[in-house]
């Protein structure tokens, strides 16, 4: 139980640490700064993701999903557009100012990562994270 108890209170420690770094230095929340990377990962220059999809990315319930989105729609961040392919739902797309949002907040991220978690883990620790990760993903 001790290494549960450990993995529990991990992300907790960081993702506070990193949020902070986010808030302070790019004006984004950790829930901003996921939805706009996983739109960034997922949709390519002529193609928008579907809301469902991106919630089943990010892990996150349909309705958290809608709400945060809502939210990030009234700051100009993200828009919703009817799916063109077969209209029954919305497809998420970057507005310009998600864009340059991500991309100012992406190195704000990736060095409160490197300092919070990377630097502190030898690359034997850090192998050994995604192995846990990817032994417990696949018996999902």
């Amino acid at each position: 139980m001790d290494a549960w108890h450990a993995y529990r209170a991990l992300p907790l420690l960081i993702d506070a640490e990193v949020a902070r770094d986010l808030e302070q230095d790019a004006g984004l929340s950790m829930a901003d700064y996921d939805v706009l990377a996983a739109v960034t990962a997922l949709a390519s220059d002529d193609t928008c993701i579907r809301v469902s999809g991106l919630a089943a990315r990010l892990r996150w319930a349909h309705s958290r999903l809608s709400r945060h989105l809502g939210r990030m729609e009234r700051r100009g961040l993200v828009a919703r557009e009817p799916c063109e392919r077969d209209g029954r739902g919305d497809d998420v797309l970057l507005t310009p100012a998600g864009r340059a949002a991500h991309d100012g907040a992406t190195p704000v991220y990736q060095a409160s990562v490197q300092r919070h978690f990377a630097a502190l883990l030898s690359r034997e620790q850090l192998a050994a994270l995604s192995g846990i990760e990817e032994t417990v993903t696949a018996h999902r």
